[in-house]
């Protein structure tokens, strides 16, 4: 019993507003104050009940530190809702931004205008906003750092740093 409370411990809840009031981890961190075994047993019983038809509707979800990590790594350059840092500080891991991302390059190329297009191994695709002279041949990492005024800077392979915008 001590590992599963741990578990639900560890894990962070996501839920519908509707259900919020009905389902929550403290139903489960309350039985903890119950004296009597046998009443214990039967609030976490029936609070874990509840949880778990609530997950199994699909009205709650369960999701680590991890994947929200993975998830601010992932929008990177992109205005997203505040689903991960409202999951983070439910795990107690307070509001931190992500100033950079480095990732591996798969392919660079010129746009149009005559700007670097870099996509990158993750899916995401950059695109040069200012005008600088950049060697891109043979390039193998970018690092993508935020900048002044929301705006983000990219380096090729330790490179020069030039503006960038995430088109993808």
């Amino acid at each position: 019993m001590t590992r599963f409370l741990s578990a639900i411990a560890a894990i962070c809840l996501v839920s519908m507003p509707a259900l919020a009031e009905d389902v929550s981890t403290d139903d489960v961190y309350a039985c903890a104050g119950i004296s009597t075994d046998a009443e214990r047993l039967a609030c976490y019983d029936a609070a874990v009940g509840r949880l778990k038809a609530a997950e199994d509707s699909g009205e709650v979800t369960t999701i680590t530190r991890s994947e929200v990590e993975q998830v601010k790594r992932d929008s990177f350059g992109f205005s997203i809702p505040s689903l991960p840092s409202l999951a983070l500080r439910k795990s107690g891991g307070g509001d931190e931004e992500l100033d950079e991302v480095t990732a591996a390059v798969s392919s660079v190329s010129r746009n149009g205008a005559g700007r670097w297009r870099v996509r990158l191994e993750n899916g995401q695709v950059w695109v040069q906003t200012d005008d600088k002279s950049v060697r891109a041949k043979n390039v193998k990492e970018a690092r993508i750092y935020s900048a002044s005024l929301g705006s983000y800077k990219m380096k090729l392979d330790g490179g020069l740093a030039f503006r960038v915008q995430r088109e993808q």
